[in-house]
């Protein structure tokens, strides 16, 4: 809806807190306001502009709101809920009814949502629901957050009907954790994922440590060696699943863009750098990259990075015909890394599953 002078209205969950306290400024407002106005979105996870849900504000600036902003909620197309208890995914629609997906999961004392960057993705990777339906567009910061405060007011309505209290300060079940492995390519949209990232962080708002942030890239080189310079304190995931340039570019064909060689040599220099270590994602499957020998490729390419590996089996996808390796393979897999090569992995939980839990399966199959 175009604001009252015709320009577009502003999407709050575009702003940094400073960006708000700026906006109100030039509305003739003072930034006290503004911050009331962050505290609400992120505190109260306010979803209107009412005076019911925000006492503290004037009207004059509520109206102002009413007139030049927008709260950038983002509606449910479909919600799904795991056999396990423990695992919600829902299909939000975006302001043009593009539609993105976003996963709520449930661990022992944390929730973590899993949150998209783009609408589809420009990386193709066979296997990869997301891949298979190609790019559309980027999302803006606001989309990105959006979905986070979504899964955010998600755990204080569940929480609610389970008669929790919710409000309880250090509550166990706050959002604490975000992962940029839903749809999209977060490199591929480098700067509307930091942009989003730092109003994530902000400690006056839904306050995502940085340690609790991880990003996956499927090996984006010019974005890993930028996330190098700018020592930007989060976790770095490199979605590897080949040891070889051949047996890669047939799984990820940007390989073909930014060979092996290019991304081991851009992941040292982000190690060097930043002094972090990598999480390199394997995914299994069956009789592709499972055995003892891939195990020991995978060992000799990671020799000397600081380095820990995540082994994940397959989730099937309609447009892919590979099996998921079976976990007894998998730990024979893990074994050789540890045993060999002394290199810490872990076998991933597969959740969700039953409810299309891989990126892009909701969208192409959901309402």
């Amino acid at each position: 809806m175009p604001a009252a002078n015709g320009a577009t209205p502003a999407n709050l969950y575009d702003l940094t807190r400073g960006e708000l306290q700026a906006l109100f400024v030039t509305w003739g407002f003072s930034p006290v306001h503004a911050t009331r106005l962050w505290n609400y979105l992120y505190l109260e996870l306010a979803a209107t502009f009412s005076a019911e849900v925000m006492p503290d504000l004037p009207e004059k600036v509520r109206a102002r709101l009413h007139a030049a902003a927008t709260l950038g909620i983002l509606p449910v197309a479909l919600a799904t809920e795991s056999r396990d208890g423990f695992t919600r995914k829902y299909l939000l629609t975006l302001g043009d009814a593009e539609r993105v997906e976003t996963v709520l999961m449930r661990f022992t004392g944390r929730v973590t949502a899993c949150i998209s960057s783009q609408v589809g993705c420009a990386m193709g990777c066979v296997f990869c629901a997301t891949g298979q339906m190609g790019y559309t567009r980027d999302l803006t910061p606001g989309e990105i957050v959006a979905q986070a405060v979504h899964v955010a007011r998600a755990i204080r309505t569940l929480d609610s009907a389970k008669g929790q209290d919710r409000l309880t300060p250090g509550h166990k079940d706050r959002l604490r954790n975000i992962v940029l492995m839903g749809m999209g390519e977060p490199l591929h949209n480098y700067d509307a994922v930091m942009h989003a990232i730092d109003i994530l962080r902000d400690s006056s708002g839904l306050a995502i440590a940085a340690e609790r942030i991880t990003l996956s890239t499927v090996g984006v080189v010019p974005g890993i060696l930028r996330l190098a310079q700018e020592q930007r304190p989060l976790h770095l995931a490199v979605s590897l699943h080949a040891a070889t340039q051949a047996e890669r570019a047939t799984l990820v064909p940007v390989a073909k863009k930014w060979p092996l060689d290019e991304l081991m040599a851009a992941c040292r220099t982000y190690s060097e750098t930043t002094g972090r270590k990598i999480f390199y994602e394997w995914t299994l499957i069956e009789g592709k990259n499972d055995t003892p020998d891939h195990a020991r490729a995978v060992g000799a390419l990671l020799r000397g990075l600081p380095a820990q590996v995540n082994l994940i089996p397959l989730n099937p996808t309609s447009g892919y015909g590979g099996t998921p390796t079976a976990l007894e393979a998998a730990k024979r897999f893990q074994g050789v890394l540890a045993h060999e090569f002394k290199l810490p992995s872990t076998v991933r939980q597969r959740r969700g599953i039953d409810i299309a839990a891989g990126c892009g399966q909701l969208a192409t199959t959901g309402a």
